[in-house]
């Protein structure tokens, strides 16, 4: 007998509101039916395991087919099957409900708001009306005696229901559910099409996905086995079938955890170089082996975004917004359970390998710096295991290198001076000043390095980073210097005076100081604050600073008044000696450019 009635909702228009809400989202019809069949499989096998199911489980397996001639998809399943009365239930009362929830929530949304939604899974059944104008349900269930229920809906509320047997009867349990195609998703006619949905969603679905003869999944990913079942090789191997064209991996961490939420995965450390490689997308999300998204901000730390894989939890909730994701409980756990683990893992390689540690340094330090930058509690484990380089690159830990240095680069004051450059090549009249006093120089020139520098600032304790140009150079090695001066109180007064003359630069102030001979005449150095205000300022950083506007060009000129050409300057009293001494040292700090440098090569053959 047939029977036909209204499905009882409050909104009469909810398919068309489905379709136009999700429109950039139409292909996971296919996600949702699929994982139907799927899980109505699974349960079968739990109530053969059970007991509570004797009969013959068969080939349990799901179908897609597609017919383009008459325009239908159908998805078929060898799983439990619904009596009539379990179609009314299930999909006249709780997939609808469902549904309409989800439209109650959304309807009003503009099309921005669609893209705060991770997931659509409460939709379940119904997505199929995204694609199709009219559903048929042919379902036999694994109970005895009961006849094949068919279902028949067009989109709107009105649904037919019957209960056939005979020609139009199912052989077997299970359920075939058949889309008709709308004109306007004629697309999801083609096997291309729907082969690639397939495997971007279903292919490692844990009951095998069949379409059009073809298996289309691995049942059982690396991820669902124990870590003593798998080889390197496996680990390898499944990493160039996520990236088939990324290098290989540098390690990697199997994330497996029940309690107090349920967690597998598999994430990969992959190379990442001299620049901060932001290239969202590449962990994957999954609920039981169903890929949701490979957009999963939310879900795992910020600064792990740059690693690549596979996280799979039942526990994080899909048909939510954003916002409500980042206050989620579970979600909070997940975080920062996968945050201590990648720490862990590191301190691990660096306590058990140093040398391979360091060998692997220089594709993961960017991301150990990031985190240390984005996470507070990864900075206390990552303090112990993030390296700094010098220009010798040799490697230190924190406390390392700051007990190395700490006799011999102190100010004034008694704080640690730590000598910096962001360019070595640029800056090497610097560093070798710096090294010739015994100085130790750091290598920081990565684009998160003055983020890092600010950092360590801010937790060391009576420790200052100073750029190898700063003033701090000379006042350092004014304080450990012997020397005095061999110009009188009058003649360093006179040299001074020659210097501003020939400079005339109001940016510039030039002081006379007692170096070494062996020191350069001129050196011209900027200071750290300034610099680093400026710095700020051109990043768009700075805050409340900006209101009082660029910070200006400022420069400290030291005139070394024990070398001799300094003397020569006096005895001469040479203005155009001078100004090339300072040229000379502009040049060194490829700060001479334009007009000035060719003067300055005029000026220099005129003297040869």
């Amino acid at each position: 007998m047939q029977e036909t009635g209204s499905i009882s909702i409050h909104t009469e228009n909810i398919f068309p509101i489905i379709k136009k809400f999700l429109y950039s989202d139409h292909e996971i019809f296919l996600r949702e039916l699929v994982s139907n069949a799927v899980d109505a499989t699974q349960k079968l096998k739990s109530l053969a395991q059970l007991g509570e199911f004797k009969g013959e489980l068969g080939e349990l397996k799901v179908r897609v087919t597609v017919d383009k001639e008459a325009r239908k998809i159908t998805i078929s399943d060898h799983g439990l099957g619904m009596t009539a009365e379990e179609i009314k239930k299930y999909i006249n009362q709780i997939a609808f409900s469902g549904a309409t929830e989800f439209v109650e929530q959304y309807k009003d949304k503009d099309a921005a708001t669609k893209d705060q939604i991770i997931g659509q899974f409460g939709l379940g059944f119904y997505s199929a009306f995204m694609v199709a104008e009219q559903v048929e349900i042919w379902s036999k269930s694994y109970k005895d005696d009961t006849l094949t229920a068919h279902w028949t809906c067009d989109g709107s509320t009105e649904f037919s229901l019957e209960e056939t047997e005979g020609e139009h009867a199912k052989a077997e349990r299970g359920t075939d559910v058949v889309l008709h195609v709308a004109a306007d998703s004629d697309e999801f006619l083609e096997e291309a099409r729907l082969r690639t949905i397939l495997t971007k969603y279903c292919k490692f679905l844990p009951i095998p996905i069949e379409f059009e003869g073809k298996l289309i999944n691995d049942t059982t990913p690396i991820w669902t086995k124990q870590p003593s079942e798998l080889t390197d090789e496996d680990y390898t191997k499944f990493y160039q079938e996520l990236y088939p064209f990324s290098e290989a991996p540098l390690f990697w961490i199997h994330l497996n955890v029940d309690y107090p939420f349920n967690l597998t995965g598999i994430l990969y450390f992959p190379k990442v170089k001299d620049e901060l490689q932001f290239q969202r997308n590449k962990i994957q999300l999954y609920s039981r082996q169903v890929f949701i998204t490979d957009e999963v901000k939310d879900v795992v730390p910020e600064f792990l975004m740059l690693l690549h894989g596979v996280i799979d939890s039942p526990d994080i909730p899909l048909n939510v917004s954003r916002s409500f994701l980042q206050a989620d409980a579970a979600v909070r756990k997940i975080n920062t359970y996968i945050t201590k683990k990648v720490a862990d893992k590191l301190s691990s390689l660096f306590k058990q390998d140093r040398t391979g540690y360091e060998e692997k340094w220089n594709d993961i330090g960017l991301f150990v710096k990031y985190g240390m930058l984005s996470d507070e509690k990864f900075y206390e484990k990552a303090k112990d295991f993030v390296l700094l380089k010098n220009v010798d690159k040799k490697l230190f830990t924190i406390n390392e290198y700051t007990e190395n240095i700490q006799a011999n680069q102190q100010d004034k004051d008694g704080n640690t001076v730590v000598l910096y450059t962001n360019d070595a090549e640029a800056q090497h009249s610097f560093v070798a000043a710096a090294q010739e006093r015994g100085y130790d120089v750091l290598n920081f020139d990565q684009v998160l390095d003055p983020h890092f520098v600010g950092q360590l600032e801010q937790k060391l304790e009576k420790t200052s980073f100073k750029r190898v140009d700063a003033d701090t150079l000379s006042k350092l090695i004014e304080k450990d210097t012997t020397t005095e001066s061999v110009l009188s109180e009058d003649d360093q007064k006179k040299l001074e005076e020659t210097f501003k003359t020939a400079i005339a630069n109001d940016t510039m102030h030039v002081k006379v100081a007692a170096l070494s001979p062996q020191d350069a005449p001129v050196v011209i150095t900027q200071n750290e604050f300034m610099r680093r205000m400026k710095d700020m300022q051109r990043t768009g950083g700075g805050g409340g600073m900006q209101m009082f506007g660029a910070f200006p060009e400022s420069y400290d000129v030291t005139v070394n008044a024990n070398h001799p050409l300094t003397q020569k300057v006096l005895a001469d009293g040479g203005e155009k000696l001078a100004k090339q001494a300072f040229d000379l040292a502009l040049l060194a700090q490829g700060m001479l450019k334009g007009e000035a440098l060719t003067a300055f090569v005029k000026r220099s053959t005129e003297l040869l």
